[in-house]
């Protein structure tokens, strides 16, 4: 099944849909920048909400050492989500002992990444647009048939442009095993819509068993 991330977390609502719906991982965006951005005591108090259920993932914008550790004082985290160098992504690896996602905006096949040392997780996404204030959730859509047949190094999630509308036809057209939505569910900036957090869940769930059906079906000479 396909994973989803909704990222850019910011209020007890956006949460409880998020994990409500199914979520495997939630979001939060620790780069002041972003629309989306949560103190560090903001999202531990949004997490404590639930114990246990989707895998909590801090956003870092070339961070420093410090900044994680005062992220990680608050808030225990299952990953780091980097926009940085891989040089950097290792290091924050063997400094802090988390698994590393990193974000990479791609523009042609040849950007896409290969395997890199200390990164467990790479986020694929549309090369942020010149002018653009954030490397990433700039609500820009990847060619998805680029990505089509592409042997990724390391478990991937799909990002950028994503909404309840067009998901199922991105993870079709471009194979992601799992997807990364934050402008794509709200209804501005930053403000996270619950049922259009529950819509996109559900329609990203659904589109691997759709795709499963259909290749039963096609088994079975139906």
């Amino acid at each position: 099944m396909i994973g989803v991330k909704v990222c850019g977390i910011r209020d007890a609502a956006a949460f409880d849909a998020a994990v409500g719906a199914g979520a495997n991982w939630v979001g939060f965006v620790f780069f002041p920048p972003s629309p989306r951005a949560v103190t560090p005591g903001e999202a531990a108090q949004i997490s404590r909400r639930r114990e246990g259920g989707p895998g909590r993932v801090g956003l870092f914008v070339s961070p420093s050492d410090a900044d994680v550790a005062a992220v990680l004082d608050a808030i225990p985290l299952d990953a780091l989500q980097l926009y940085g160098t891989a040089e950097r992504a290792a290091e924050l690896h063997a400094r802090f002992g988390l698994p590393v996602w990193r974000a990479v905006g791609v523009a042609a096949r040849a950007g896409l990444p290969g395997r890199e040392a200390g990164i467990d997780r790479v986020v694929v996404e549309a090369k942020a647009p010149p002018g653009a204030t954030r490397p990433g959730g700039n609500a820009v859509p990847l060619d998805w048939p680029l990505l089509a047949g592409w042997t990724a190094p390391v478990p991937w999630l799909l990002a950028g442009g994503l909404t309840p509308d067009n998901v199922t036809r991105a993870i079709r057209a471009s194979g992601a095993e799992a997807v990364d939505v934050s402008s794509g569910v709200e209804r501005a900036p930053g403000r996270k819509d619950p049922a259009l957090i529950r819509a996109f869940v559900h329609a990203a769930k659904s589109a691997r068993r759709a795709a499963q059906t259909g290749e039963e079906r096609a088994e079975q000479g139906g």
